[in-house]
């Protein structure tokens, strides 16, 4: 008869060591507050680096910070490095990285005919190509782990298009940038999950709105479009995070989890 293990046991990531590439972001935060609350030891990567150390000391001795420029390709490949060498390997990587719809950049959250190929390479470059790199150079880690999981972050606007009546009349803007790099993150998680099979899963989240105190004409107006009435908080990618990284998903690859309150179910 099989061996079988209760659901604490599947979750339990004590021991883990997970690389969090865009570990300081209001999502990235949310993700290491839940991998840390299971056990695992949390390598945090970010640009900043006093946010990289505030992030450290609001998550205690389980985290490690490990500033790193996402946009540039031999500071990425060398952070997979530095984490393995100071959680002692690498055992999963959450990606949650990216240029949103609040990002300042000029060229970047503006009317279409304003927005610049500078940013729209930029947002590639930081919300699709650093996690294919950051994998790419982790892969053999991950294998050698023997529970090797890679999670990145998708959107709604990967999977669908935007709805210009939610942001009539406000400041608001849609990047396309945003939506195409998000697609691709989940198609990247495609074809990783096939490749790096058996020994390394790969998943993607794709989250709806969140709540960022957004002009309350459009938080009603996607509230009333929202099978479950309301925007996501950062809080409701908790347990998506802790599904896929941990033991609970052992059988799962290759999976778009959508935790849009039933957005894209219409």
């Amino acid at each position: 008869m099989a061996v079988t293990r209760s659901i604490r046991e599947l979750s339990d990531m004590t021991g883990r060591c997970v690389l969090l590439a865009g570990g300081t972001g209001h999502i990235g935060l949310v993700a290491a507050d839940a991998l840390v609350e299971l056990g695992a030891r949390v390598a945090i990567l970010d640009r900043d680096a006093d946010a990289c150390a505030s992030a450290v000391e609001r998550l205690g001795a389980a985290a490690v910070a490990l500033p790193c420029d996402l946009a540039d390709e031999r500071d990425t490949r060398a952070a997979v490095h530095a984490a393995a060498q100071a959680l002692g390997g690498v055992d999963v990587l959450v990606h949650t990285a990216a240029l949103v719809g609040s990002t300042e950049r000029a060229g970047w959250a503006v009317p279409l005919a304003e927005q610049s190929v500078e940013a729209w390479d930029d947002a590639l470059r930081v919300n699709l190509t650093s996690a294919f790199v950051l994998v790419q150079e982790a892969r053999s880690l991950l294998a050698a782990s023997g529970r090797g999981s890679v999670v990145l972050f998708g959107s709604i606007y990967g999977l669908v298009g935007p709805d210009p009546a939610l942001y009539a009349g406000t400041a608001m803007a849609n990047p396309v940038a945003y939506g195409v790099s998000k697609a691709g993150v989940v198609q990247l998680a495609r074809s990783l999950a096939t490749q790096l099979a058996p020994s390394v899963r790969v998943n993607s989240i794709s989250p709806g709105g969140v709540w960022r105190g957004q002009p309350e004409v459009f938080r009603e107006r996607y509230d009333q479009r929202a099978p479950l009435g309301r925007m996501a908080t950062e809080e409701d990618v908790k347990g998506a995070v802790a599904y896929l990284a941990s033991d609970l998903s052992d059988y799962v690859t290759g999976h778009d989890l959508v935790v849009d309150g039933g957005w894209t179910a219409w």
